[in-house]
């Protein structure tokens, strides 16, 4: 399964977007410690991950810690190891229906801006792919053309 990762990061009341590279992660801690990694001293780190055209998934640290996790569909801890590290937290490692809800806190940037209803809302939406959502959020945030400049070649 391929997929599409980079974190935004927001320092003041500015955001920056770096390539996030999960390669190799076997677990949520080390998704964790390597979203630390990006910017240590960040207020707030969100990660975007685009799996395949069918799953988002979004993390979010406040100062290094209490990570927050939400999934556009549980489905996706089934359907790959990243997947599976990624979700392990929320599944309880127990396998997931096909056409899976939402899992996580769709909340985790209402405070940002974009609400738990706006979000989820994109995500049931017909033919909003992962990179829709994720360019919805990011036009609401104030990032969408950093993010336009890491996915060109």
């Amino acid at each position: 399964m391929t997929y599409f990762a980079f974190a935004a990061v927001r320092s003041g009341n500015d955001w920056s977007v770096h390539e996030f590279d999960l390669d190799g992660v076997d677990d949520i801690d080390e998704v964790t410690d390597r979203l630390r990694d990006v910017d240590d001293s960040a207020q707030v780190t969100l990660a975007f991950i685009e799996a395949d055209d069918e799953y988002l998934t979004v993390l979010r640290l406040d100062e290094g810690d209490d990570l927050r996790i939400f999934s556009s569909d549980a489905e996706y801890g089934n359907a790959s190891k990243l997947g599976a590290a990624l979700l392990e937290d929320l599944t309880d490692g127990e396998p997931v229906e096909m056409d899976a809800d939402p899992v996580g806190e769709a909340d985790l940037m209402a405070d940002l801006g974009v609400s738990a209803s706006f979000l989820t809302g994109l995500c049931a939406k017909d033919g909003m792919l992962p990179a829709d959502v994720v360019a919805e959020v990011a036009s609401v945030l104030g990032f969408a053309d950093d993010i336009d400049e890491l996915r060109e070649p």
